[in-house]
């Protein structure tokens, strides 16, 4: 039996099925394929999350943009799109993309190539993470489609300044957003080490999430 063989038919000593849990830094397993709130720690995302490139790696800088970066330039987009969001819901738009510290960020042409069970995997792990932080876990419309357009808007923005997209190109993509001087301005869309991005990131969701969501001293030793 090859190595690759042994790892793809591991077991769950527990259960004795294929091991469909992750072990987290935290000291979690998380169920990839029923996952619980109660597995789930910001610390984790964080640390998933600022360790993962965004456009595979292909921007420009000597280090990937992070998707801990892009859910922080996301957030504060939809900020300048709608000043008067409440905390909650700019959390619930700063974790847009955290399933990514599982599953990491596939490209739209990856994800158009595949099939439901991933979308549906993806769906089972955004709603645990919702809950997770006293959030709802379908949330309302009009705060999907604010993230919706600030996601857009960051995408175009790093295309065009990190990707090597041209304007134009940009434009037919991705859509060139409205008011595009006053939505980036101050946006932060420089890459930085995986330590700084994971900072970055906790900090924000500290200034957006109630106290009892915090991580605790022990689950926030340095990356």
């Amino acid at each position: 039996m090859t190595a690759r063989t042994s790892r793809s038919s591991a077991k769950d000593p527990g259960s004795g099925r294929p091991r469909a849990w992750q072990r987290m830094l935290s000291g979690r397993r998380l169920d990839l394929v029923n996952p619980s709130p109660l597995d789930i720690e910001i610390d984790d995302i964080a640390h998933g999350l600022s360790r993962v490139a965004r456009w595979n790696g292909q921007t420009y800088g000597e280090w990937p943009f992070s998707v801990a970066q892009h859910a922080l330039l996301v957030e504060h987009i939809a900020g300048k799109l709608r000043t008067s969001t409440p905390k909650r819901w700019r959390l619930a738009i700063l974790l847009h993309d955290a399933p990514e510290y599982v599953l990491g960020d596939l490209i739209t042409p990856f994800k158009a190539a595949m099939d439901t069970d991933y979308k549906q995997l993806e769906n089972r792990l955004e709603t645990a993470i919702l809950l997770r932080f006293g959030l709802p876990g379908e949330l309302p419309d009009w705060v999907r489609r604010l993230c919706k357009r600030a996601d857009t808007a960051a995408a175009y923005l790093e295309g065009t300044q990190l990707a090597g997209f041209d304007p134009d190109e940009a434009k037919q993509i991705f859509g060139r957003p409205r008011e595009l001087r006053r939505i980036s301005a101050d946006a932060d869309l420089t890459p930085c080490p995986p330590q700084e991005a994971k900072r970055r990131f906790l900090a924000r969701f500290a200034e957006l999430a109630p106290p009892v969501y915090h991580p605790t001293r022990r689950a926030t030793r340095s990356a």
